[in-house]
């Protein structure tokens, strides 16, 4: 197997690795221009290719849901760091992609395989000088000097929790430990981070949805514990689809309405101001499939409203259906020189007036709604 169809193969098995989509399927599909390059949004709004590529695909972990896992009857191979540096470097120079996500399968072990993503790195960044966005996973295991390193090197590091808790992820693998081999390697990466050695894009995570029987409020309280403790960047949820000839190949896939309701609350807990008691959830524990989880929360506090657009602030505005922090931003920029007084005057600043027309007032009155015809 050539360079070429080596750098295919493990870009292709990256694909289980989200680096910055948000639970819609087009942000997830390759641009198939020889390699496999993915359009990225990094943290301060640009928009970038990205090469996603394994340094290899020969696991020694067997986990039950994992297309790379040891058992598995797959195609295995690995590029060397130079190789792999060169390849990219090439897809740089010829303006085919302009960052990096880096992972791996576990191959021998963990440190000789973090070892080999480091090399490749380093290379990136001294040898061909390439001083553009590099995210780089940080395998179960990982020791703290090679920790330190790849913080020094990466915008961004990651290592996928994968379950909430360590009960759900015995149910989705038998090799890793979530306190020592996952959460520890977070925590000190976020440690390091803060030491100011590098990782300024920050530490993310990933979880499998719905392999393991967990429920929505398990994630969510997880992801809400991460925010508060280790100032995490983000989360990222991916809906489990079985893989043939995996333990797991005939558990139902899970709906990827239930990834995007994850994403959207999320977002509330991130960017709104919902505490994790403000999502609203099922008696089960998971979130509507119905609504999004801004609509149910609005639904279920009807004394909040109606809400004076011109007279709340923003973490009121920020309460109702179909307001986001820009046109929250926006509407109390506005009113400082020239108050809205219709839901035009609402729409132009990118407020989703029929959504929000139910729960606001307008100098005391309740804007006009188009009644639905079915």
């Amino acid at each position: 197997m050539d360079k070429r169809e080596k750098l295919k193969l493990l870009a292709r098995a990256a694909q289980y690795d989200l680096c910055a989509s948000c639970g819609t399927h087009s942000a997830r599909v390759r641009d198939e221009i020889g390699h496999w390059i993915f359009p990225a949004a990094l943290p301060d709004g640009r928009h970038v290719a990205l090469l996603k590529v394994l340094q290899s695909n020969a696991c020694e972990n067997d986990c039950f849901y994992c297309a790379n896992r040891r058992s598995r009857n797959t195609t295995r191979c690995d590029l060397a760091p130079e190789e792999l540096a060169w390849s990219f470097t090439e897809l740089v120079r010829t303006r085919r992609a302009e960052g990096l996500f880096l992972s791996s399968a576990i191959c021998r072990d963990t440190a000789r395989t973090m070892a080999q993503m480091i090399a490749t790195v380093e290379l990136v960044r001294q040898k061909y000088e390439f001083r553009g966005y590099i995210h780089l996973k940080l395998l179960p295991g990982t020791d703290e000097a090679t920790i330190e390193r790849a913080v020094q090197l990466a915008d961004r590091v990651s290592v996928n929790l994968e379950a909430p808790s360590a009960a759900r992820l015995e149910r989705l693998s038998g090799d890793k430990r979530f306190d020592q081999q996952l959460m520890q390697p977070l925590k000190s990466a976020g440690r390091l981070r803060d030491a100011g050695l590098g990782a300024r894009a920050g530490l993310t995570t990933q979880f499998v949805v719905g392999g393991a029987g967990e429920s929505d409020a398990e994630i969510l309280g997880t992801v809400a514990q991460l925010y508060r403790e280790l100032r995490l960047r983000r989360a990222y949820y991916s809906a489990f689809q079985p893989v043939p000839l995996t333990p797991l190949q005939d558990l139902p896939a899970t709906s990827p309405l239930r990834e995007h309701r994850l994403y959207q609350s999320d977002f509330l807990l991130r960017q709104y101001g919902f505490d994790l008691a403000d999502i609203p959830l099922d008696p089960a524990g998971n979130l509507s499939l119905v609504h999004d989880p801004k609509l149910g929360w609005a639904l279920a506090h009807p004394e909040r409203f109606p809400i004076e657009v011109n007279k709340a602030c923003q973490e009121e505005l920020l309460r109702v259906p179909g307001i986001g922090p820009v046109s929250a931003r926006r509407i109390i920029l506005l009113r400082a020189t020239n108050r809205p007084t219709c839901l035009e005057h609402l729409a132009a600043i990118g407020v989703a007036e029929k959504r929000a027309a139910p729960y606001i007032t307008i100098n005391g009155r309740r804007p006009p709604q188009q009644l639905s015809l079915f």
